[in-house]
């Protein structure tokens, strides 16, 4: 084969020589592995690994960069996080970041795509007809996170050539009709998960995921975005609110009924993911794959581990953390609470190699969900761990599915997509209550999605997109400020929190020990029982509150509707041939 590099005013991405096109896309083994090295746009050091994944998603009402804080709130980390990105951003403004290494992909798709169409003979075999499904999917997530980030960008649906070389912005809701309809497509010749040898792992992609993507896209596009004219839903009538409701009420329908991936534990999606286990049929329907050296999953968003340890060689995680806020919107018998929100780390001290867990600040509480201590294998690597980037799981399509029902007027068929995740997380009781409660009337429902969602796929970077599509991105993120204020007074409904937390300092992943992070957890009896617990003043400091007005007023610095999307970065503006502009909201198109 032989490969070429053609140069754009977005995008670098090789192209095969048409000398070798018909033999590639003929062959089975041949056309797959074309269509597997778009994975490796995936995993470029400045692309998903290093640059989207740790950055797209943060600051939200659950999900922060480790400590925002306003004094620093220029700094290319805080102002990427705090809806005031510029497009020189210095983490962002190369030639190789995620922007252009997402083009890359999307060339490799669309020449992928052009190849199996016209030599594949997908009418006779399924396999390779499989292969064309899988390739519209990959393309179509890739727009789906540039859209999200970038908002209006360039359409690329062929490959390149001296005529498409340099284009302007695209109007998203052109390019979402597009999405919709080649998932639509993809669906007719993709297998469901372990129909087919292909679909046998997480990280090809499978009929399960394609529905549940088209779902998501729709959602998106029906729901609000900021545009060139201001923040809103779309005008064309193809993307009304009620059809995409519809989309996504009939694909995350279809997959459920179809019932080839399954829910299990809260817990054991994560531990699964950790321990490399990409066996199709559970809840995770795709994840993106890294080998185990690439990849900055965990050293992201897993806990911290200071030192080399019994668990890792990695010292690494917790680089984006948890808002406090966030351990105590949980009901204290909810299971995904302490999977989710952990106010430990792995401290800095060893005995005998072994580290042992140490209190983190009330404002740094680790993600608990990935885990190098879950793992079954030591990550050597200075930055990279090699975990799967899980990019959607079956809950999701449980929730969508809700979603869709209740705003196509259905809140009672509404909860039964929705009890499923909740029986797994809480006593039956008290989903009852929370079934009297959600289905009193729409609205109510809701507002049950909104704070199902918040506590289901916190840290799993969903929820900035989620509050850009209700509309509701003001009012949360104004709510979360204030929410952080009464925590950090301890006031409203964070009254009568004990002023310390006990840890019991373990060296056993399985052994973690709390006290102190509930009401009513100050009892002095037990507390005298605690001998070998250390313990840390939680709210207070140096006679001064840790949650400080700097964090609280960093978490956003400008209106977040009006801010949520990055600019396109200047480096891509500069070789656009004055095709390209951030003039406005960022250059979108009203229309």
């Amino acid at each position: 084969m032989s490969l070429v590099a053609m140069t754009s005013c977005d995008m670098d991405a090789p192209s095969i020589s048409a000398l070798d096109e018909s033999t590639v896309f003929s062959t089975y083994s041949l056309a797959e592995s074309e269509v597997m090295s778009i994975h490796v746009s995936f995993g470029e050091t400045n692309s998903y690994r290093g640059r989207f994944l740790p950055y797209y998603g943060v600051n939200t009402d659950v999900e922060w960069g480790n400590r925002p804080s306003y004094a620093d709130r220029t700094s290319d980390k805080q102002s990427l996080w705090n809806y005031a990105t510029k497009p020189g951003n210095g983490q962002m403004n190369t030639t190789n970041n995620a922007y252009a290494k997402f083009y890359e992909g999307i060339e490799r798709a669309n020449l992928a795509i052009k190849g199996i169409r016209q030599y594949g003979n997908i009418e006779s075999n399924p396999d390779m007809a499989h292969l064309l499904g899988e390739t519209l999917t990959l393309r179509a997530v890739i727009y789906n996170d540039l859209i999200k980030a970038w908002g209006d960008v360039p359409a690329r649906f062929e490959p390149n050539n001296s005529d498409n070389m340099y284009l302007g912005r695209t109007n998203r809701d052109v390019i979402y009709k597009q999405l919709l309809a080649d998932l639509e497509e993809a669906e007719k010749y993709c297998y469901w998960a372990n129909e087919n040898k292909i679909t046998k792992t997480t990280e090809r992609v499978s009929k399960d995921f394609v529905k549940g993507l088209r779902a998501r896209l729709a959602l998106y596009a029906g729901g609000y975005g900021l545009r060139g004219d201001g923040y809103r839903r779309s005008k064309d009538a193809d993307l009304a609110p009620e059809k995409m409701y519809e989309i996504a009420r009939k694909e995350c329908e279809e997959v459920i009924a179809h019932g080839s991936t399954k829910l299990g534990t809260f817990k054991e999606n994560f531990t699964k993911l950790c321990e490399d286990n990409t066996t199709a049929g559970g809840e995770s329907l795709w994840e993106i794959p890294f080998s185990d050296g690439r990849g900055r999953v965990l050293y992201t968003w897993g806990v911290k581990h200071q030192k080399a340890d019994q668990y890792t060689a990695q010292a690494q995680g917790g680089v984006n953390r948890a808002v406090p806020t966030l351990f105590y919107d949980y009901d204290v018998d909810d299971v995904r609470r302490d999977v989710t929100v952990v106010p430990y780390q792995w401290s800095s001290d060893l005995v005998n190699g072994n580290a042992h867990v140490e209190l983190t600040a009330i404002h740094q509480m680790c993600f608990g969900k990935l885990r190098y201590e879950w793992m079954k294998r030591i990550v050597t690597s200075t930055n990279d761990d090699g975990i799967n980037w899980q990019y959607m799981r079956l809950a999701d399509v449980y929730l969508m599915a809700a979603e869709a029902e209740n705003e196509l007027g259905n809140t009672s068929a509404a909860w039964n997509y929705m009890q499923p995740v909740l029986a797994r997380a809480l006593p039956a009781d008290k989903v009852s209550a929370l079934q009297a409660k959600y289905t009193a009337g729409q609205q109510a429902f809701r507002e049950g999605i909104y704070d199902q969602r918040a506590l289901e796929f916190a840290g799993e970077a969903l929820r900035k997109a989620d509050l850009v599509r209700w509309g509701n991105i003001d009012q949360k993120m104004a709510e979360a400020k204030e929410k952080l204020r009464r925590l950090a007074n301890r006031t409203g409904e964070y009254e009568g929190l004990p002023d310390k937390v006990y840890l019991y300092p373990s060296e056993d992943k399985d052994d973690i020990r709390i006290y102190g992070m509930n009401k009513g957890e100050d009892d002095k009896a037990v507390i005298e029982t605690l001998t070998d617990y250390a313990s840390k003043n939680w709210f207070v400091s140096n006679d001064a509150n840790t949650i400080t007005d700097d964090i609280i007023d960093g978490l956003y610095i400008n209106q977040p509707s009006m801010n949520c999307l990055w600019p396109i970065w200047q480096t891509f503006i500069d070789t656009s041939n004055q095709m390209l502009n951030n003039d406005g909201n960022y250059g979108q198109l009203s229309d």
